[in-house]
């Protein structure tokens, strides 16, 4: 219990109820998926949400059965005391920071970008914060600042009402009034499938290169839990169920099947489940390099070299499988810079031609 996280939640449930209702067809905000995910990360040791609760009376009784400390900040007749919420918040959760420091985790549940000062203020007194907030009610802003942000809309459990379309667009499910002055039409079947996943090849250039850049930058062996805050830290929303994977671990062996790393299996003393990650070894590469190399030679005319655009179609004539980004490198400028480096080619800017030229 000693090594769990302890966690301090804090809901601006004005935010998420809201921000469900006007943004996810009308659905009622649910705190069990939040509950949950959080389970994952640590032990939740504060639980407060902040609202007027006279205007969220049902969802009282949800909060109460899962042990969330209600925080009443009533609004005055004809006036908003939404910033009052905001302050009570803020101020709460930096006096917990101060006298709790057993308490390394804050999560935030909330979209507004006011409360992206607190967020710098947290990480700053070394807590790590993680924040919540719906999708499309979520400010850009607030995102980056986090060590984490989870969207609700996304989480596991979080069943956003079926869309249906109307005239050529997709639209939410129509509110009850909508529904009464339109005749009746059958609502088509939930796709059981899961949404498609982003990019692969994306997802196989973000990993190598976070891989290749923690290899390069740092000492001491680099775990999957390793590479998994990092990817965090560059991109606060990243999750791998967005690539259609159920765990960080499922995407590792996907992507070590596709030779893009390599999992060293677990050493004595690490934690079951984390693997060392790794690039495969030089072996590829070299063969890279020396695949680019007899191209060049076979392709190069005189003593004029061989320009670099197209010459990528040129390796793919040999081996149509060949790709920069399963070694690591973003572009293919960036391949033929490390076979130049490495001595395999050399590569030089023309200006005549205005494109890089290279040659053996």
């Amino acid at each position: 219990m000693d090594q769990e996280d302890r966690i301090a939640l804090f809901l601006d449930y004005e935010n998420l109820a809201l921000g469900a209702r006007d943004n996810l067809g009308g659905m009622t905000f649910d705190f069990r998926p939040i509950a949950d995910a959080l389970a994952e990360r640590g032990r939740v040791v504060v639980r407060r949400a902040y609202a007027d609760w006279s205007y969220f009376d049902e969802d009282r009784r949800m909060l109460t059965r899962s042990h969330v400390e209600l925080i009443e900040m009533p609004q005055r007749m004809g006036t908003s005391r939404k910033n009052a919420a905001d302050i009570k918040m803020a101020v709460d959760a930096m006096e917990l920071a101060f006298e709790r420091e057993y308490i390394s985790t804050f999560v935030l549940c909330t979209g507004d970008s006011d409360f992206t000062p607190l967020v710098h203020k947290l990480r700053g007194l070394n807590k790590r914060v993680i924040g919540v907030g719906v999708e499309k009610s979520t400010s850009a802003l607030l995102p980056p600042a986090c060590d984490e942000f989870l969207y609700y809309d996304r989480l596991e459990g979080v069943e956003v009402p079926a869309t249906r379309t109307r005239g050529g667009r997709t639209a939410r499910a129509a509110e009850p009034d909508q529904r009464r002055s339109e005749p009746a039409e059958p609502e088509p079947e939930a796709p059981s499938a899961p949404q498609p996943a982003r990019d692969g090849d994306a997802l196989a250039v973000l990993v190598a290169q976070t891989v290749a850049g923690l290899q390069g930058s740092s000492g001491g062996e680099i775990t999957a839990s390793r590479v998994k805050r990092t990817l965090l830290r560059k991109d606060p929303t990243f999750s791998e169920s967005d690539y259609g994977f159920r765990t960080f671990g499922e995407l590792l062996r996907h992507l070590a099947e596709r030779n893009v790393v390599e999992l060293v299996e677990q050493a004595e003393g690490r934690a079951k489940g984390d693997p060392e990650v790794a690039l495969p070894e030089h072996g590829d590469q070299e063969a890279a390099f020396a695949l680019l190399r007899s191209v060049v030679q076979d392709v190069a005319a005189g003593d004029g070299g061989v320009a670099l655009s197209g010459l990528k179609n040129q390796v793919r004539r040999i081996r149509p499988d060949f790709s920069e980004k399963k070694l690591g490198y973003r572009t293919f400028l960036q391949f033929c810079k490390a076979a130049a480096t490495s001595g395999a080619v050399q590569l030089r800017w023309h200006p005549e031609a205005d494109d890089y030229l290279l040659t053996v």
